[in-house]
C-alpha cells in the first residue's frame, strides 16, 4: 500500500500571503497547471523535478524556487523517497507581474541567506500571534527576491536612519498590547516597510518584532509577580493565548511563566 500524502494548509493573517502549504509526497506527480499567485518553494527532504516553459528544473536543498503566476508547470519526485516541501503563495502586492519574465528565466535561486530567511518565515507563520515577525521577514525576503530578479535596479539601502528608527520605537511603545502591522507602521511614518525594518535593526541591534515581544514579556513578568494567572496575563500583555506567551517568555527569561511564578518569594 502506497504511503498517504501528508498535507497541511492555512491562510495566515499576513498581508500578501494567499496560502501556506506544507506537504510530503512520495509518489504523487503534479500535472501541468498554473497558479494565479507566486509560488515560493523550499524542499526540506528529497528533491523535485519540474518543467517550466518547456525547460526542466530541479530543487536541491540549498535552493529557493520561485514560480511565477500564470505560467504552466508540473512537478514530480526526483528521488525514490519523494519530497517534503514548504510553500508560500504570494499575491501581486509582494511581487509584481513585471518580474514574471525574469522568474521564468531564473526560477531556482542558490542563495543560502534567502533559504534561511524563508525557513525562518515559515516558523513564524506557524504561530498565530507572530504576524509582525512574519510580515517583517517577508518584507526583507521580497526585497532580496527582487534583487535577484532585478539586480541592476536594487541597491543596498541599509543606511542609518536613527530618527525613523525612533519613530517606529515610539509606535511600538504605544501599541504594546494591541500591536501594529508593519504596513500600518510604514504608513504612519511614511517609509517603505523594508527600509523601516532595516533602519530599526541598524539603530537598536534588534528587529521590531523582537523589541515588541521584549516589551510584552517585561509586562508579563510584572503581572505574574502580582499574582495574576498566566492565561489572564497573556491577554493583558498582547499575546494571542497562553501558549504564545509561554513560548516567548521561555525564550527571553529561560523558564516558563509557571516555573517563574513558582520561584516568586513571599
Amino acid at each position: 500500500m502506497a504511503p498517504q500524502p501528508e498535507v497541511s494548509a492555512w491562510r495566515p493573517r499576513v498581508p500578501g500571503v494567499v496560502e501556506v502549504f506544507h506537504a510530503h509526497f512520495t509518489e504523487y506527480a503534479y500535472p501541468m497547471h498554473v497558479h494565479d499567485a507566486w509560488t515560493l518553494l523550499i524542499v526540506d527532504d528529497g528533491a523535485v523535478r519540474y518543467d517550466l516553459e518547456r525547460h526542466e528544473h530541479g530543487t536541491p536543498h540549498d535552493t529557493v524556487t520561485l514560480l511565477p503566476p500564470h505560467v504552466p508547470h508540473n512537478g514530480s519526485p526526483a528521488t525514490p523517497y519523494g519530497f517534503r516541501k514548504r510553500v508560500l503563495y504570494l499575491d501581486a502586492t509582494r511581487l509584481s507581474d513585471e518580474l514574471i519574465g525574469a522568474a521564468v528565466d531564473q526560477p531556482d535561486l542558490r542563495d543560502p541567506v534567502l533559504r534561511t530567511r524563508v525557513g525562518q518565515l515559515h516558523a513564524a507563520l506557524a504561530h498565530t500571534g507572530d504576524e509582525l515577525e512574519a510580515e517583517s521577514r517577508l518584507t526583507l525576503i521580497g526585497e532580496r527576491l527582487r534583487g535577484h530578479l532585478r539586480p541592476r535596479d536594487t541597491a543596498d539601502v541599509s543606511r542609518p536612519d536613527p530618527a525613523l528608527a525612533r519613530r517606529l520605537r515610539e509606535l511600538l511603545d504605544e501599541h504594546v498590547v494591541d500591536g501594529i502591522t508593519l504596513d500600518e507602521a510604514a504608513g504612519f511614518v511614511h517609509a517603505h516597510p523594508a527600509h523601516l525594518v532595516r533602519a530599526f535593526s541598524t539603530a537598536y541591534g534588534i528587529a521590531p518584532h523582537q523589541y515588541l515581544n521584549s516589551r510584552r514579556v517585561d509586562r508579563a513578568r510584572r503581572l505574574l509577580l502580582d499574582g495574576r494567572p498566566a492565561g489572564e496575563v497573556a491577554s493583558a500583555t498582547g499575546f494571542f493565548d497562553q501558549s504564545h506567551l509561554t513560548r516567548h517568555f521561555r525564550k527571553l527569561v529561560g523558564v516558563t511563566p509557571g516555573r517563574y511564578t513558582r520561584t516568586v518569594r513571599g
